[in-house]
């Protein structure tokens, strides 16, 4: 019982992240900033520890890669859910209207 209360707190959590355009839009800060910390940390302060070996070359690259594409979904399913947001509050105004439309 208790794993089906953690997985719809899970889904409750991501709905209300998703849901809203200031919450998708601040968590896409968020990862965006991790993303260009571990950039810039393994560029230039964990450059001798990276070169120690290769595994740990591809581990800490391979996790920045995920993250920033993990990013870049984020920002483009932001960019279509402002874009669905906005053509239905358009579409709500235009309703109001009283003038026929062209």
């Amino acid at each position: 019982m208790r794993e089906n209360d953690d997985w719809n707190n899970s889904k409750q959590i991501a709905s209300g992240i998703l849901r809203y355009r200031s919450s998708r839009r601040r968590w896409l800060g968020a990862f965006l900033f991790a993303s260009m910390v571990m950039i810039v940390c393994g560029v230039w302060v964990l450059d001798a520890w990276l070169a120690s070996g290769p595994m740990v070359f591809l581990l800490w690259w391979g996790a920045c890669a995920l993250l920033t594409l993990f990013t870049l979904m984020f920002a483009v399913y932001d960019a279509l859910a402002a874009v669905k947001e906005e053509k239905a509050r358009a579409k709500g105004l235009s309703g109001c209207s009283n003038r026929p439309e062209v």
